[in-house]
């Protein structure tokens, strides 16, 4: 990575670890963390060694959002034209947020201390959310006279269902871990960060210890069921599994029940 960059990336076996590193800016982010974050999440997917990510920050928050003071001049303008450009900056923010989703590796966000605005945008991108006892979420967009329009009005009622997401959409008020936990916005509260980052670490390796292909495939059915429907996602997931099937993935998984051991899955 370059050495100015927003990022830091560790690996750990078949675990990728991104690091939000701009922790003097309480990791806002600015035009190279929306460049880098596009390209960083293409290698991760074409990397086989790679069958898990997980995002984490360095410093007091996980990220306070966008740097309006950096991205303050893409604000200023009038007419058709300037309009039209800010339409295509956008668009381009949006794509980062997406190739998140779209990497066929599940991505767990860890999230300690401040996350709002396009924080949520980003999490809302992850497959999975944990959180410290420190952290506090806000779509606070709202309260800057800003529409979210990363992704957090498209992916979040799908998450948390559109009761609770409409009140924090329209509100743009905070709301702590233990509420998130409620709504199912995360899935473990966890004392500190260390805590955090050991159960990241747990999810991570059960995750990494099964099948890969499988992995991905549940990832990519969840996905475009979501976006068609049931019986477009039936047959979606009939062809998926017809793909895979079968494997020597599923002959290790048999031979490994007959010998009683656990197995170990190579992705083929």
């Amino acid at each position: 990575m370059p050495s100015n960059s927003p990022f830091k990336i560790e690996k750990d076996g078949h675990i990728a670890w991104l690091i939000l590193n701009r922790p003097e800016k309480r990791n806002t982010m600015n035009y190279a963390f929306f460049d880098e974050l596009m390209e960083v999440f293409e290698q991760f997917d074409s990397d086989p060694d790679i069958r898990v990510i997980v995002i984490k920050a360095e410093g007091k928050s996980f990220t306070a959002g966008i740097d309006l003071m950096e991205m303050a001049p893409m604000l200023q303008g009038q007419g058709p034209a300037f309009r039209m450009e800010l339409k295509k900056g956008i668009v381009k923010f949006q794509k980062s947020m997406d190739a998140i989703e779209k990497c066929r590796k599940p991505v767990i966000a860890a999230v300690h201390g401040h996350c709002i605005g396009g924080g949520i945008d980003l999490i809302s991108a992850c497959d999975i959310r944990i959180a410290c006892e420190d952290s506090l979420f806000s779509i606070r967009e709202t309260r800057m006279a800003i529409i979210a329009d990363l992704g957090t009005l498209q992916r979040l009622p799908h998450i948390i269902g559109h009761g609770w997401f409409r009140e924090l959409a329209l509100t743009g008020r905070d709301f702590t871990p233990e509420q998130a936990l409620k709504m199912g916005f995360i899935t473990h509260l966890c004392r500190d960060r260390e805590a955090l980052h050991m159960k990241a670490r747990e999810l991570a390796s059960e995750i990494a210890s099964c099948p890969p292909l499988v992995v991905q495939g549940v990832k990519e059915t969840t996905l475009f069921s979501r976006d068609y429907g049931i019986r477009p996602g039936l047959e979606y997931v009939a062809q998926k599994s017809a793909s895979i099937l079968p494997s020597d993935d599923l002959m290790e998984a048999f031979k490994a029940f007959v010998e009683k051991r656990e197995p170990a899955f190579t992705g083929d």
